[in-house]
Parts: C-alpha cells; structure tokens; sequence
C-alpha cells in the first residue's frame, strides 16, 4: 500500500470516472427500461459526488479494491424483470469496458504526436492515460465476478430471488463474505485465486498489438 502523490495521482483520476460512469451506466439504463428510482434519486448524472463512496474510493487507493454507491433500483418496474435486471446489472462494467478503449484510442493518438512521444514527459503522460484504460479493464474485469455483491452475480441471483428470497440472501450474505476472504487473502498471502491480473493482462495485450503500439 502506498500513499505517495504519483500513486494517488496515477489510481485516482481512473477511479473516479470509472466508479462514475460505471453508476451512471446502471442508473440511465434502469431508466430506459422503465425505472425512476435512479433518476429520482439524481443518480443519472456525470457528477463524480453522486457516486462516489468515499470509504470505498480510499480503500482503492491504497488496497486495489473498493466501492461506489449502489445504484438502486425497484426490479417491479421494469418490463422484463429477469432480462432487464441482468441488462442493468451489465451496463456498469462494460461501461468500463467503454472506457478503457477510450483511453486505449486517446493514448494511441497521443503516441501519434512526435513532440509527445519522443520526449520523457510527453511519453510517461501516454503511459498514465494506459494504466487508466488499464485500471477500467480492471473494473471491468472485477465487477463481473458472480460473486455478491458484484455485477456478475445479477446473472443468477435474479432467478433465484423468484424461486428461493431466503436462499438469495444468504448467497449475499456468505457470497459477500467471501469475495473479502478472497481479497484479503490474495493480499496478505500473496496467492492468486480470482486471476483478476491474468485476464486483464491479456485484454491489455490484444489492445496493444491491435492498436499498434510499438
């Protein structure tokens, strides 16, 4: 864990827009399906202080892993319940799917401009706004674990909620629990279970090689 200004400077700028449009995504898409809730509680928005958590910001600053607001929304409100709620669950990570391109193309861009890329800031800068894209994949990445609380879970636990709501909330219940003990214990004992870097690595790489860095 560090605190130093370039750690904070390189993780925080990722983190705020990608915890922000990733709510922004579940709300605006909740409302297109037919749910007020989000919009009502002013969560269709770009402003990065109607998402952000600031417990869960911190602890991605300085453990790798964190939080936003939930976006909440009433599944009785929309037209498709089951398809719906998973299309809602979804749009925040591949709205971080989105973003990480963004930066991939800005980057790409910027590795065009000669007076950037030959010289050390210029290039170190190109480089920042990468580990942003990679941070985003990240997100992505993570959030798509079907482990509760994590957007992955929606794509089982809205069918399990019909037939079984006790059983659901003990999936939340003990899925929550563990997704921590995972987390801790890659950390303390340096073990890798969830293979997050793995996947994203090779999401990085395939961007890389097809955008045509050299």
């Amino acid at each position: 864990m560090s605190l130093e200004l370039t750690h904070i400077l390189t993780i925080a700028p990722a983190a705020i827009i990608g915890l922000t449009v990733h709510e922004f995504a579940h709300a605006y898409t909740a409302f297109k399906l037919g749910d007020n809730t989000a919009k009502d509680d002013g969560r269709i928005t770009l402003n990065p202080m109607k998402h952000i958590d600031w417990l869960g910001f911190f602890l991605i600053i300085i453990a790798g892993f964190g939080w936003a607001k939930p976006v909440i929304f009433n599944p009785s409100n929309l037209k498709n319940k089951h398809r719906d709620e998973i299309l809602i669950s979804l749009a925040g990570p591949f709205s971080n799917f989105v973003v990480a391109l963004i930066f991939f193309i800005l980057a790409r861009f910027l590795y065009t401009v000669d007076f950037l890329s030959s010289s050390p800031i210029g290039f170190d800068f190109i480089k920042l706004i990468i580990t942003w894209g990679i941070i985003n994949f990240g997100l992505f990445v993570f959030n798509l674990i079907p482990l509760p609380p994590l957007d992955g879970s929606h794509l089982y636990m809205t069918f399990i909620q019909d037939v079984n709501p006790k059983l659901m909330m003990n999936f939340y219940k003990y899925g929550t629990i563990a997704l921590f003990a995972i987390i801790i214990a890659e950390g303390q004992f340096d073990i890798n279970i969830l293979h997050i870097s793995e996947v994203v690595g090779g999401i990085t790489s395939f961007f890389i090689q097809l955008l045509g860095f050299r």
